[in-house]
């Protein structure tokens, strides 16, 4: 089959998975249909807004499917009259194998890590928080469970001290463009050779589990590099925070840098000149924040946030 001819079905729903499906695009291949998430109300108004895989569907035309439940027979129906060849899936759901056993050349995923490390929901935060100096991206077929399928292709893409997750979020889509346009072309030419994710497990594997309000809590008793890594690995979402006792809770911090220094502040202290810098304690330092943003408020840099508020000598960060 001419790879042009391929029939294909993509999943995804974030702006993370519309370069990928772009990229399909601009290279002439043909896609029948985008299945993405539902329309969700948003704002003040509560209008529905569109996920960016639909609004970029929409604009080429290309037919929508948005299913509450993936395993409704009249969806399932609905995939295999349009009698694809293939499923590409970004940034999606879970899909239960009724649905990702239909296409003829079965189901590949594109994962914003090198499998077998950080599977799960948020491998891009937990590579940075970890302090990983490289990752890349994985194609890989899609098996009863999550992200443990046969690898097809990997791509390697440095980590560098100034990336945050928003940074390296943009530079893993522009990448998996490229990636999902090799895989389609080895998986129709036949010269695949999938490789087992247990083949390549060597020590105990790193996950990468879905990220909640708990989690991105500061702790300011680890080190300067830890809880920088922290905070960059939270930036700009959700956004790693910590109360500050004189001025607010759920102070969000999107921006630091640190300094390696004994001290004997308790950690946690708060030192400021109410002008120019914000600096906290930790175990071998300090961390100096750059930007950061109170509730109900814009984000700002610390010369801004300080114009408007002092610190006593009791501030804590905790």
């Amino acid at each position: 089959m001419n790879p042009k001819e391929l029939n294909i079905i993509y999943m995804g729903t974030p702006a993370f998975a519309v370069e990928p499906l772009k990229s399909i695009i601009n290279n002439g291949y043909k896609v029948s249909a985008v299945v993405t998430s539902t329309d969700k109300p948003a704002g003040r108004g509560c209008k529905l807004k569109f996920s960016d895989v639909k609004n970029f569907a929409l604009d080429k035309n290309i037919q929508v499917l948005q299913p509450l439940n993936l395993k409704d027979p009249d969806f399932v129906n609905q995939l295999k009259n349009i009698k694809p060849d293939l499923f590409i899936v970004v940034a999606f759901r879970m899909l239960p194998e009724e649905v990702w056993k239909i296409p003829k050349f079965g189901t590949f995923n594109l994962h914003a890590s090198l499998l077998p490390d950080y599977r799960g929901a948020a491998p891009i935060n937990h590579a940075i928080i970890n302090g990983e100096t490289k990752t890349g991206l994985t194609t890989f077929f899609i098996d009863k469970e999550i992200d443990t399928g046969n690898i097809i292709l990997q791509e390697k893409c440095a980590i560098e001290e100034s990336d945050d997750a928003g940074s390296l979020h943009d530079k893993l889509m522009m990448k998996g463009g490229n990636l999902i346009i090799k895989t389609i072309d080895i998986i129709n030419k036949g010269t695949i050779n999938p490789i087992s994710q247990n083949s390549l497990i060597k020590s105990e594997i790193k996950l990468a589990p879905k990220i909640n309000k708990e989690f991105c809590k500061i702790d300011f008793n680890l080190s300067c590099i830890k809880v920088h890594n922290f905070i960059r690995g939270l930036s700009p979402y959700p956004a790693a925070w910590c109360n500050i006792n004189e001025i607010a809770d759920l102070v969000k911090i999107f921006k630091s840098t640190y300094l390696f220094e004994k001290h004997s502040y308790a950690n946690g202290k708060l030192l400021t000149d109410n002008k120019n810098f914000i600096k906290i304690a930790v175990s071998d330092g300090f961390i100096i924040i750059d930007e950061l943003q109170l509730p109900g408020k814009k984000r700002m840099s610390v010369k801004e946030f300080l114009n408007g508020n002092n610190f006593g000598f009791e501030a804590l960060c905790f």
